[in-house]
């Protein structure tokens, strides 16, 4: 029996909750990329594997994943039958950046009472009028993965400074929508180009345009979330035109805009 993938999202009225995805993939293998949100990722069909800070990861049955915020990472099936999966971005801000390193050495949780109430979270946000409820089942969830990332945060030895990686990644950002070449970066940052790229792809683990791609993709996505039309998208993200959104989008999500757009709106927009 062929198996259909399908793709849900949508954005709800919960604080610190961006984004909800709901997915069944088959055969789409997500590139390397990066989100400025906390991935909360919980697999009811199948299994994931992935790579996280390039080290190879996996999803095991019954498992919590939390994937922070700016560490690039992948995904595929990892049986024939692909996976299911809901996923929950969390602001950045729910989590304090120190517990990056933690998540990032152990992001698969083993925690029965943690999968339940993230299952329960999703519940209530699937149902207009449940956001108080959902914002104390968030409480909860948050709670308890700080819970699960505090005692690693001594273990972890303080990585050396990346100057030019990390100068490169914050020009970058600041240059989103517009943009830069090579030689303009390396102009600003004193580097010359090809040790720029050695460096941030050492550094992240992503090419800078990888990472580019990646964080234009995410604020595509939160445009579609608000109603905006793929059109209007494409250019408020910074990719060339609609074709071109599309083709990353696809790429990345699994999804084209529009079908994603009108997931959104199926969910009380």
């Amino acid at each position: 029996m062929v198996v259909r993938e399908e793709v849900s999202a949508w954005r709800p009225d919960v604080p610190g909750v961006v984004e909800v995805f709901h997915a069944r993939f088959t055969e789409h293998a997500y590139p390397m990329h990066v989100h400025d949100s906390w991935t909360l990722l919980v697999v009811d069909d199948g299994a994931v594997r992935y790579d996280l800070d390039r080290r190879e990861r996996g999803t095991p049955s019954g498992t919590v994943s939390l994937l922070p915020p700016q560490v690039p990472h992948n995904g595929a099936p990892a049986t024939a039958r692909g996976f299911r999966k809901r996923v929950l971005y969390l602001d950045a801000a729910q989590l304090d950046e120190s517990f990056v390193g933690p998540a990032v050495d152990g992001p698969d949780l083993v925690d029965p009472v943690l999968r339940r109430r993230v299952g329960q979270l999703h519940t209530a946000l699937a149902h207009r009028g449940d956001e108080l409820e959902a914002e104390s089942r968030l409480a909860l969830i948050r709670e308890r993965l700080r819970d699960h990332l505090r005692p690693r945060l001594a273990v972890r030895p303080p990585r050396a400074d990346r100057g030019v990686a990390h100068r490169l990644r914050e020009l970058l950002d600041e240059r989103l929508l517009q943009g830069l070449t090579l030689e303009e970066a390396a102009k600003v940052v004193h580097a010359h180009p090809a040790h720029l790229v050695r460096a941030f792809s050492a550094a992240f683990g992503i090419a800078p345009h990888q990472y580019l791609t990646a964080r234009r993709v995410d604020r595509a996505r939160r445009l579609l979330l608000d109603g905006q039309a793929p059109a209007q998208v494409a250019a408020a993200a910074g990719f060339h035109d609609q074709s071109h959104l599309a083709r990353h989008f696809k790429r990345v999500v699994g999804s084209t805009p529009g079908r994603y757009a009108r997931t959104a709106g199926a969910h009380g927009r």
